[in-house]
């Protein structure tokens, strides 16, 4: 984010100047966003909630995007499949979004077995969010295991796994290390079910009001930014990896033909037509939008595959 507001100063030749204030200065999550909707903090970096982007779903639903390489295809400016839909989701709500930040792919950890398939969730107690694309998912992948799911603050995470509350959750490589997940885990799987981004976005009206050489100012240091923070991400996880083995957790990575039995039971297609379909219907008349997107997702995933990238 340093990185990205120096670039904006340097390429504009100071005519655009920026402050930071990293690490919730300027508030919480939502106060920030609520600032930079009625435009008295300019630009900020968020989570699309529903309940404050109601089109956020589209950033982060379930099986889609698994991979750094994907995910710099998808939500790439201007084209990305993810970034068009997001860029509009963002609109309704009287942002413009610049570019996006990974967090990476979320696996699943327990403390009773290895996950290899669905059914190896047989009787475990699952630690949920209220991101209901996340939990439709887990509904459907645990049917029929006895998998029962507990809502549990992300910050209540760590200490409920201690405790023995739940014994699985889901997870990324930097929580598993950073928040130290690691220490009340045993297992974990690479399954690469979800994708963490979060949205870089600018007031609308400001956007808007900006001349079209700033403008392309911005979005040449967006592109900048974005690709140092993806290829940052990339590598520390790779380091993370090193470190969770070395401190004892047992990591399994599914084959292609596993993933496809946890995917295939996911039933994406039904929680699309629940959580996607109508905003999308209402926002694209008559486009059929989901099949698009999905069409484009399921493109890039093979091309990506194709090409032996991750």
């Amino acid at each position: 984010m340093q990185l990205f507001t120096d670039l904006i100063e340097h390429y504009s030749d100071g005519r655009i100047q920026i402050e930071f204030y990293p690490d919730g200065l300027l508030g919480s999550h939502d106060e920030i966003f609520h600032a930079v909707q009625e435009g008295s903090v300019e630009m900020g970096d968020f989570a699309p909630y529903v309940n404050l982007v109601p089109g956020g779903m589209l950033n982060w639903m379930p099986w889609t995007v698994s991979s750094y390489d994907e995910a710099a295809i998808a939500y790439a400016p201007p084209d990305g499949i993810l970034y068009q839909v997001m860029d509009e989701a963002w609109k309704e709500v009287g942002f413009k979004l610049l570019w996006s930040s990974y967090f990476g792919p979320y696996g699943l950890g327990n403390n009773v077995r290895p996950l290899r398939v669905p059914e190896d969730m047989k009787d475990l107690k699952m630690r949920v969010s209220a991101s209901l694309g996340f939990v439709r998912t887990m509904e459907n992948m645990g049917k029929g295991t006895g998998l029962t799911l507990q809502t549990i603050p992300w910050a209540d995470l760590y200490n409920a796994l201690e405790r023995g509350v739940v014994d699985m959750c889901w997870s990324l490589w930097p929580s598993l290390v950073e928040e130290r997940h690691f220490e009340v885990l045993k297992y974990y799987t690479d399954l690469r079910f979800g994708w963490d981004a979060v949205n870089v976005v600018i007031n609308r009206d400001l956007w808007d009001s900006l001349p079209g050489d700033l403008q392309e100012v911005i979005k040449r240091a967006a592109k900048m930014a974005e690709q140092r923070d993806a290829e940052a991400h990339r590598r520390v996880n790779v380091q993370y990896k090193i470190q969770l083995v070395d401190a004892g957790l047992q990591i399994y990575y599914p084959t292609p033909k596993e993933r496809a039995l946890w995917r295939e039971k996911a039933n994406m297609p039904a929680i699309w037509d629940e959580l996607c379909k109508p905003w999308l219907e209402e926002h694209y008349p008559g486009q059929n939008m989901q099949q698009k997107i999905l069409d484009e997702l399921a493109r890039i995933r093979e091309m990506v595959e194709a090409a032996g990238g991750g």
